[in-house]
């Protein structure tokens, strides 16, 4: 949702952005496109230390931008390191980037089977899904699967993960794991949606600590910005949704300027399938 990112920052003329999600740069670089200002400061962060050196070899290289490998809940060091005091805008992006879905030994793509269960978006840090799957116990694998993918067959597919432990043939590989789920999981009549997909989703906000990553920013993002700052998000499940909205709803540093989620228009959701369950809110900080 480009479109209403930049529109939402457009009548500030914010001089610090933090873009917290940096990704393929696609929020960066219509950003920067947008603001003319030439003592603009964007800082971008991403914990994927390969988007780094992606953009270290870019010709896109922009000098209002300064790229930090790392979460965005560092967005507090990122400003130290930039000497920044207050930011007046900043936007979280929490999909995946469709680099990281190319990437076969990421384990984020259904269609790459041999490749490991991975998940991690730093593979210089933590633990597999494999290495969860291996040593977590039945109903931790269930409940975080139903938790976090909201599937219902969890049970079943956490049965199945702990027999194959037993049978000295765990779960390694991106085309075991959704075989267990085309078992496990009963023909869905959307078939555009692989039986695999709410588990591989759970799996992956396991690994990372998404939501514990994005509950923590929450909780402090109000002391980076200035008065007047707005601080937009795009979840894409609907617990993170309901923490954004709770957050910018009960905080009273916080005045939503979005009561109800924006929505990608039709035309973006032709061009870009994944963006079908995007939902974008927006607060500003209260002066």
């Amino acid at each position: 949702m480009p479109d209403e990112i930049v529109a939402a920052f457009s009548d500030q003329s914010p001089r610090v952005i933090v873009d917290g999600t940096f990704g393929a740069g696609g929020h960066s670089r219509r950003l920067l496109e947008a603001n003319s200002r030439s003592d603009l400061i964007l800082i971008g962060l991403d914990r994927d230390p390969e988007v780094s050196r992606r953009y270290d070899q870019s010709p896109l290289a922009d000098p209002r931008l300064t790229l930090f490998v790392g979460s965005y809940e560092k967005t507090a060091k990122a400003m130290v390191a930039m000497d920044v005091d207050a930011i007046d805008a900043m936007v979280l992006d929490l999909g995946l980037s469709s680099d990281q879905l190319a990437n076969r030994q990421r384990g984020f793509s259904f269609t790459h089977e041999e490749a490991p269960l991975d998940l991690r978006f730093d593979q210089e840090a933590g633990h597999t899904a494999a290495d969860w799957l291996a040593w977590s116990n039945e109903k931790e694998i269930a409940d975080a699967i139903y938790q976090y993918g909201e599937e219902r067959c969890s049970r079943r597919i956490a049965r199945e993960v702990v027999a194959r432990r037993r049978r000295e043939d765990p779960i390694k590989t991106v085309g075991q794991m959704a075989e267990v789920c085309r078992q496990c999981v009963p023909r869905s009549r959307n078939h555009d949606i692989h039986p695999a997909t709410r588990t591989f989703q759970a799996l992956r906000i396991v690994v990372n600590d998404e939501l514990g990553a994005l509950e923590r920013t929450l909780r402090s993002a109000a002391e980076w910005f200035s008065p007047g700052g707005r601080l937009a998000i795009i979840s894409f499940h609907s617990l993170e949704d309901r923490m954004v909205k709770q957050a910018f709803r009960d905080d009273e540093r916080w005045n939503p300027i979005t009561r109800k989620p924006l929505r990608p228009t039709d035309e973006e959701v032709r061009s870009n399938s994944r963006s079908r369950s995007a939902k974008l809110r927006i607060a500003e900080r209260v002066h």
